[in-house]
C-alpha cells in the first residue's frame, strides 16, 4: 500500500524463511514456556487435547488468511479484509482492540526478559534491562524490514532448537535412559487423578490461554505486503508453519505430561525446565532461562511489528490519525512504531510496581479474547469473500482454503464457544470486562464520527 502524498511504500524485503520464523516467533513466546504451566495445572494431561484443538483452530485461521493474503497481499491484512467483507465499523473495533492487546502484552514480555537478565546479573535492575530491550526493539522496528526478518529468523531458531532438545531429553527420560525412574510408561501420565483429573470440560475452559499461546500467526497476513512474491511465499508459509506449530506444541506437550506430574506445574517458572530439573538435569534450567529470554525478545519484537502494521493500516483506512500512516525513507511506519513503543514503555514502568502472577494471567486472558476476535474476523472475512465470487473466479484463485465452508465455519464457531466458556472461568472472566469495551468503544466512536461526517455532507 502506498502512503498518500509521498509515493513511499512498504518495502518487500521479507523472504520465505523470514515469514515462517516471524509467525513462529510471534507464537512461541514466553507465554508458551511459562503459560503452559497454567494450562497443565488446570486440565492435567488432558491439556494435550486443548493444544490439539488449538492446532486445528490455527489451521483453519491460517488457510483462510492464506487465501485472502494471496488474493489481496495488502498492508492492512485482516483489518482491510474485515472492512471490505464485514463492515468498516467492525474493522475499526478489531484493529484498535488488536493494537491495544499487543501494546499491553509486549511490555509483559520485556519485563519477563528483564527479570531473567536480572537473575544472570543481579546488580543491574530488571527495569533497566527491560528499557534496554525496549530500545533495541525500537531501533530494529524502525530499520529496514529485512533486518527485522533476519533477527526474528535467528531468535525463532533458538526456540525451536530448545524444544527439539527438550523432546530428545524427554524421550530418553521416558524410556529410562536418563534419570533414575526407569521406563515410565503411563505411571506419570495417569497418576494424580488420571488423564482428565477435573473432567474434560476444563479443557474448553483453558482454551482462551491456548489461543494466546498460538497467537502471532496472523502476523503473516500483516507481513504479506512486505514479502517477496506473496503468491508463492504465503501458501508455502501457511502450509509449513501450520505443520510446525502442531509439531512444536503438541509433541513437546505430550512428552511433558508423560514425564512430569501435572499437579506440580505452575506459572512460577518454565514447566519444561522444572520437568528436566526433577530428573537431575538442573543445567537445563539455565538453558531454558536463556530460551525464555530469547522467546520474550522475539515475541515482543514480532508483536511490536504486528501492532505497528495494524496501526498503520488503521491510519490508511481513516480509522486513526493520518500522521500515524506516514512512512520513513526505509518504508517503515515510524510514527506508528514510535507511538506503540511509547505506550509499551509506559506499560513497562507500570508493571514494575506490581508483578503478581494474577496480573500476568489477566494479560494472557485479555490477549486471548482480542486475539480470538481478530481470528474470527479473518475466518468471517474469508467466508464472505468466497461467497461473493463466481465459480470461475473461485477456480482462478491461486490459493484456496480447503474444504470450504466447513473448515472456515469450524474456525469461527469453536472460537466463539471458547469465548463463551471464558465467562464461566472466574480468573479469566475479567478479560471480558476489559476486552468487550475495548472492542465496542472504537466501533461506537467510528459510527458517531461517520454520522457527524454524513450530517456535514448533507448540510
Amino acid at each position: 500500500m502506498e502512503e498518500l502524498g509521498t509515493g513511499r511504500q512498504l518495502q518487500r524485503g521479507l523472504k520465505n524463511r523470514h515469514l515462517q520464523m516471524i509467525a513462529l516467533g510471534g507464537i512461541i513466546g514466553s507465554g508458551y514456556f511459562l503459560g503452559s504451566g497454567y494450562v497443565i495445572g488446570k486440565a492435567g494431561p488432558a491439556s494435550v487435547l486443548a493444544y490439539l484443538l488449538g492446532g486445528l483452530i490455527v489451521y483453519a485461521v491460517m488457510v483462510c488468511l492464506g487465501e485472502l493474503a494471496v488474493a489481496r497481499p495488502i498492508s492492512g491484512s485482516f483489518i482491510s479484509y474485515t472492512r471490505d467483507y464485514i463492515s468498516p465499523a467492525w474493522a475499526c473495533g478489531v484493529g484498535w482492540c488488536y493494537w491495544l492487546t499487543w501494546v499491553t502484552y509486549v511490555p509483559s514480555e520485556m519485563i519477563a526478559a528483564g527479570i531473567i537478565m536480572n537473575g544472570f546479573f543481579p546488580t543491574v535492575s530488571a527495569m533497566w534491562w527491560a528499557v534496554l530491550f525496549g530500545l533495541a526493539i525500537t531501533v530494529i522496528n524502525l530499520s529496514r524490514v529485512s533486518l527485522f526478518g533476519e533477527l526474528e529468523f535467528w531468535l525463532a531458531l533458538i526456540k525451536i532448537a530448545a524444544l527439539i532438545m527438550f523432546c530428545g531429553l524427554a524421550i530418553m527420560i521416558f524410556f529410562g535412559a536418563l534419570g533414575a525412574g526407569g521406563f515410565l510408561g503411563t505411571s506419570v501420565l495417569l497418576s494424580s487423578g488420571g488423564f482428565a483429573p477435573d473432567g474434560y470440560w476444563v479443557v474448553l475452559l483453558t482454551m482462551v490461554i491456548i489461543l494466546v499461546n498460538f497467537q502471532g500467526s496472523e502476523i503473516i497476513g500483516l507481513a504479506a505486503a512486505e514479502s517477496q512474491e506473496p503468491a508463492k511465499t504465503i501458501p508455502a508459509t501457511v502450509r509449513q508453519v501450520t505443520v510446525r506449530i502442531i509439531a512444536l506444541y503438541i509433541i513437546p506437550m505430550l512428552l511433558l505430561v508423560t514425564i512430569f506430574p501435572w499437579d506440580k506445574a505452575s506459572l512460577e517458572n518454565s514447566v519444561f525446565a522444572a520437568a528436566l530439573s526433577s530428573y537431575g538435569l538442573e543445567w537445563a534450567g539455565a538453558i531454558f532461562s536463556f530460551v525464555v529470554l530469547t522467546a520474550a525478545i522475539s515475541c515482543s519484537n514480532s508483536g511490536l511489528y504486528g501492532c505497528t502494521r495494524a496501526m498503520y493500516a488503521l491510519a490508511q483506512e481513516g480509522m486513526a490519525p493520518a500522521w500515524l500512516g506516514r512512512l520513513n525513507r526505509q518504508g517503515v511506519p515510524q510514527n506508528a512504531t514510535a507511538l506503540s513503543i511509547g505506550v509499551c514503555w509506559l506499560g513497562v514502568v507500570l508493571y514494575t510496581f506490581d508483578q503478581q502472577q494474577s496480573i500476568y494471567t489477566y494479560l494472557l486472558a485479555l490477549s486471548g479474547f482480542t486475539g480470538a476476535i481478530a481470528w474470527i474476523s479473518i475466518c468471517w472475512s474469508q467466508y464472505n469473500f468466497r461467497k461473493q465470487l463466481s465459480p470461475d473466479e473461485v477456480k482462478a484463485l491461486k490459493y484456496k482454503a480447503p474444504l470450504f465452508p466447513y473448515v472456515t465455519q469450524l474456525g469461527i464457531w469453536v472460537q466463539i464457544a471458547c469465548l463463551v466458556f471464558v465467562a464461566f472461568t472466574e480468573e479469566l472472566r475479567i478479560s471480558l470486562y476489559f476486552g468487550v469495551p475495548l472492542l465496542i468503544l472504537p466501533i461506537v466512536i467510528y459510527r458517531w464520527s461517520a454520522m457527524r461526517k454524513q450530517q456535514v455532507t448533507d448540510h
